[in-house]
This record gives C-alpha cells, sequence and structure tokens, in this order.
C-alpha cells in the first residue's frame, strides 16, 4: 500500500525475521538527500507504528531523510510474542532482532537510531555492537530506578481500574488488537519482576562510538536526569567520534515527540547536522 502524505510518500512492507512476520512502514521525503542514512524508528515499551503519530513524517521532512519506522514483535500489525518475555529482552532485541529486521527490509547501511523508552535503550544496545550513522534517545532507561518501578505501578492501577482510569485497554486495543492484553503484561510485569532490578546496561556504553543525542524531558515521569548522565557519562567513557550529546526539555513529561514535537525536531534537526547528516 502507497499513501501520500505530503510531502511524504509511505509504503508498508511486511518482512519475516526468525520465523515472525513484522510490519513495517518506509517513508520517503520528496526531497532526500543523496547517499543519506535512514532514520530508523523504534517506539516503546507500549508503542506502535500508529502511536508516532504523523511525527515520523515530520521529522523526516525536516531532515530530508527516508525514515524507517515497525513495530516490534508482539505489537500492532506484528506477529504475537512467540513466549513471553525475558529481562534481557531489550539486548536481544538491539543485538539480533533490530539488525535481522533492518538487513530484511533492505536498510543495508548504518541506520540514524531514533529510540524512545524502550526504543532508546534497544537503539544503545544496537550503537554498542554494530555500525551507527547516528543514535537519538528520548527517555531511555539504562538502569531501573525507583521512579520507574513507581510509575509502572501507577500505570497498573490505573489499567485496571477501566473507565474510572480512562480506559487504557481500550485505548491501546485500536493499535494492538487482540495483542493488547500480552503488551501490556510484557511491559509492566517483565519490568516489576524480582530478576529486573538489577537491569543495568551502562556496562555496553562506552563501546558505542557514533554520535549520539540523548533527550529527556525534565518532568518525566519514569526516569531521573540520573538515566541522562549516565549515558552521556559511559559513552564518554569510550572512544566516541564526537562527545554525546545531552538535551533536556522544560516542562515536558516522558514523550517528548508528542508532547513538544516542535523542539524535539528541532534539537534533533541540529544534532544532525552539526554531524553532516541532515539538510
Amino acid at each position: 500500500m502507497t499513501v501520500l502524505s505530503s510531502p511524504v510518500t509511505s509504503h508498508d512492507q511486511v518482512v519475516t525475521v526468525h520465523g515472525h512476520r513484522l510490519l513495517g512502514r518506509h517513508l520517503t521525503p520528496q526531497t532526500v538527500r543523496p547517499d543519506s542514512p535512514t532514520v530508523v524508528f523504534l517506539h516503546e515499551a507500549l508503542g506502535s507504528i500508529g502511536q508516532w503519530k504523523s511525527f515520523p513524517q515530520t521529522l523526516c521532512a525536516t531532515l530530508g531523510l527516508r525514515g524507517y519506522v515497525f513495530d516490534r514483535i508482539g505489537y500492532g500489525g506484528s506477529d504475537p510474542l512467540p513466549a513471553d518475555r525475558t529481562p534481557d529482552y531489550l539486548r536481544e532485541q538491539g543485538e539480533d532482532w533490530l539488525p535481522a529486521c533492518l538487513n530484511a527490509a533492505g536498510i543495508t547501511t548504518p541506520p540514524i537510531l531514533f529510540g524512545h523508552s524502550d526504543g532508546g535503550s534497544i537503539a544503545l544496545y544496537f550503537a554498542a555492537r554494530h555500525p551507527t550513522a547516528a543514535a537519538v534517545s528520548l527517555a531511555a532507561h539504562v538502569i531501573l530506578e525507583q521512579i520507574t518501578v513507581a510509575g509502572i505501578r501507577a500505570f497498573g492501577t490505573l489499567w485496571q481500574a477501566g473507565s474510572d482510569g480512562g480506559n487504557l485497554p481500550a485505548k491501546l486495543a485500536r493499535y494492538h488488537g487482540d495483542k493488547t492484553e500480552a503488551v501490556y503484561r510484557g511491559w509492566h510485569d517483565t519490568w516489576l519482576k524480582p530478576e529486573f532490578a538489577s537491569f543495568d546496561m551502562r556496562p555496553c556504553l562506552p563501546r558505542i562510538t557514533c554520535p549520539t543525542l540523548v533527550i529527556q524531558g525534565e518532568d518525566d515521569q519514569y526516569g531521573t536526569l540520573q538515566q541522562v548522565e549516565d549515558i552521556v557519562a559511559g559513552i564518554t567513557q569510550g572512544t566516541p567520534t564526537c562527545p554525546p550529546v545531552a538535551a533536556l526539555l522544560p516542562g515536558c513529561g516522558h514523550i517528548p515527540h508528542l508532547e513538544q514535537p516542535d523542539q524535539t525536531i528541532a534539537v534533533t534537526h541540529d544534532f544532525l547536522r552539526r554531524c553532516q547528516l541532515a539538510a
């Protein structure tokens, strides 16, 4: 299916990765920089292609770069999870599933990764092991904080409250259908497991050498600025091609690209332009 959303053309594609079908969407602006990398959008723990809204199209049009948005295994239009999620699922997605998905989708040059929350952590895992043009993380987690646990528990209370909690299951079902409960459990239950308390991906950060932008809202209800500080410090301990950049957004919560889309696009555009990766 090809859809015109001026000035960006989108084309949906189903690929097979590890025997499972994943739904993806290629984005092509009217004007594209020649020989430029593709921006790969990595959604959050409850996310999907549709939940990005029009942000990927707007960002790609602004940057003059192609984009690729996809539903990870277990989400949206992709196949259900074949088994229960393990506490190591973020690393598995970043080091194994994501490179396999990009190869199946025909993206064979080092990408620009743009990941939100879980997607940001996955982007960092990928960048620590695979060639990457640049990485942009939004509200990523590299350690488990008490504020994260409290935020997940609070969400769980609203989830169980039904209409009194804002009908969260029904809202998510618009995107995930009969996978909705599994999507919720795969996030909520996994992050609250005792074995997840030791989650710490900081040891892999010094292996990241690509330009990295770390975006976080100052009012993020799922993480403190310790996440940003640890990402920047970890990458700096290695041999990055340039120092990582932190962008803190005042008055912004956990979803910068929807809460402050213009500011998120502006800091991303400025960063990639200085890296000579965008017009």
